[in-house]
């Protein structure tokens, strides 16, 4: 079942601790763009993976460390941690054709 979790600083890894279809969402709450990566990011991944994807939002303020480790120096930021390789695409997500072809998604039944 496709889930979006917070979690929290002491129970983090780093990247390369991962299960399939996993991404990693970094953003700042207080930014509209971020608003928008969310709801984007949770839409392709439910159209392409549905049931079977890990999405964790992460705070980027209040995860300072996990960010570090993982090389954020912008929000939002979408991680894919597995399947390896790992990618990333930075924005506000809503350029679907660019986010599928980054990250190898197939396009939904019927999409363009």
């Amino acid at each position: 079942m496709a889930r979006t979790e917070t979690r929290h600083a002491q129970h983090e890894q780093p990247a390369e601790v991962s299960q399939p279809n996993d991404y990693r969402l970094y953003v700042s709450m207080a930014s509209p763009i971020s608003l928008r990566a969310i709801a984007n990011a949770r839409r392709i991944l439910q159209e392409a993976y549905p049931g079977t994807h890990l999405l964790t939002v992460l705070n980027i303020a209040e995860h300072v460390d996990l960010a570090r480790a993982d090389q954020i120096i912008v929000s939002p930021t979408l991680l894919r941690l597995a399947p390896l390789p790992q990618r990333r695409f930075i924005g506000d997500l809503s350029d679907l054709n660019r986010l599928r072809r980054a990250f190898g998604i197939l396009p939904a039944q019927g999409a363009a």
